[in-house]
């Protein structure tokens, strides 16, 4: 079983323990009413971190699944990866970022390893960051799936933004995740559609990992978001699904215990 920790910071940003590595997923540090113009759309940030920087502490990795948008990544979190000591991201980041900043493929691989022979392989995932044809428009994106080297250990999957969609459904069919994060919130800019998953989409990630925990990022904060972590707590609770969301608390350094397979 995984030994696994998550704190929510705010938005997409979280810190993963796991297996004594600590790995932190798209920074986003800036103060709350800060506003972002970016080509076609102007972002605004309607809820601060719960941890700053300084109260974060060192961390192995950063787990970045794009960069051109500033709800992904703003302009604290811009200058906390020039701290980090790894970045894994997309091809297209690594070029623009440089630095320490390594680009993946999808199921592309890379392997952190620790000081004491640990080892933790990090895949890189397909994401779709809205409906089919978006991609000119909303750039590259990618998740990433987490494999640790204890043995009886289940893979954790953090999505990324994107929709459910085939490359979403591949995931699953590749790897048998005991917890799965789903970058939810329906985002939603300049069309009647969403960017990131829906409840929709939540339920139908859950569906193909049957025996998951579900612990969804990126639900709140922004000011596109359309839905929120209290949609989906009733979404699932409706559907049957609820004993599997897990929902955290923000700054709160919360235990995910991977439920039993079948």
């Amino acid at each position: 079983m995984n030994s696994l920790r998550m704190t929510l910071i705010g938005g997409p940003t979280a810190l993963i323990e796991i297996d004594g590595f600590r790995l932190l997923t798209d920074p986003t540090f800036d103060a709350p009413g800060t506003a972002y113009q970016l080509p076609h759309v102007k972002l605004e940030k309607l809820i601060g971190p719960a941890l700053g920087i300084e109260a974060l502490g060192k961390v192995d990795a950063v787990l970045l699944s794009h960069d051109q948008h500033s709800d992904n990544l703003d302009n604290s979190g811009r200058d906390f990866l020039r701290k980090a000591p790894r970045v894994l991201t997309t091809l297209a980041a690594a070029k623009r970022l440089g630095g320490n900043a390594e680009g993946l493929a999808p199921w592309a691989t890379t392997e952190l390893t620790g000081t004491d022979g640990r080892s933790l392989t990090v895949t890189a995932t397909p994401a779709r960051h809205g409906p089919a044809g978006i991609e000119p428009l909303s750039g590259d994106v990618i998740g990433f799936v987490l494999t640790s080297a204890k043995a009886g250990s289940r893979p954790v999957y953090i999505s990324g933004d994107t929709v459910w969609y085939d490359g979403v459904a591949e995931v699953a069919r590749r790897f048998k995740a005991g917890v799965v994060i789903p970058f939810a919130g329906a985002a939603q800019t300049r069309g009647p559609f969403h960017l990131t998953m829906d409840t929709n989409d939540a339920i139908e990630t859950a569906r193909a990992f049957p025996d998951a925990v579900i612990v969804p990022l990126h639900t709140d904060g922004w000011a596109h978001f359309r839905q929120s972590a209290s949609d989906l707590r009733a979404t699932f609770d409706v559907l049957g699904f609820g004993p599997r969301l897990k929902l955290l608390e923000p700054g709160v350094a919360t235990d995910i215990a991977p439920l039993r397979q079948a």
